[in-house]
């Protein structure tokens, strides 16, 4: 795995005085921004894995999750909850090659999963739009709607 140094955010936002002389390490406005919409989308992708941990760990947040229908997550679910987060370890690394951070698979197949996960991501919206669960379509509809929106994105850079 090829990995890209990453310089934090202080070369995100000109300061005053590099606004007239851009340093050697500045990135061009664009890439700083896709990098920045990927960082958000692989933030987004934690805090959801711990969620998804919190769950498995038998925290009574099941009301926003899987459909609502649980308190507690019962066995199943809970390895539902595990499969969910090994999958956004996944898609955090697709986000992450497309902005161009890492590189781990080849560049032809991360734009074909960079398209799917974001009509995975739409349709997840939906989903969520639609549980029965008031609390999951109050929390989960805006989250999956934020990583929708970083995937396309990313998809159309």
């Amino acid at each position: 795995m090829k990995l890209r140094t990453f310089t934090g955010f202080r070369n995100c936002f000109p300061h005053r005085e590099s606004a007239h002389r851009p340093a050697e390490t500045d990135l061009p406005y664009r890439p700083r921004v896709i990098m920045v919409v990927a960082l958000v989308g692989a933030a987004l992708l934690g805090c959801l894995a711990v969620f998804q941990l919190l769950l498995i760990a038998g925290a009574p947040l099941g009301r926003f999750a899987w459909g609502g229908q649980h308190v507690v997550l019962p066995t199943s679910l809970r390895i539902g909850s595990a499969v969910s987060i090994a999958l956004y370890g996944v898609f955090a690394l697709l986000m992450l090659q497309a902005a161009g951070a890492i590189t781990v698979l080849p560049r032809g197949l991360v734009g074909v999963a960079i398209w799917v996960l974001t009509a995975y991501s739409a349709v997840g919206v939906v989903m969520n739009a639609a549980s029965r669960s008031r609390p999951e379509r109050q929390v989960m509809t805006p989250v999956t709607l934020a990583l929708a929106v970083v995937c396309l994105v990313l998809a159309l850079q």
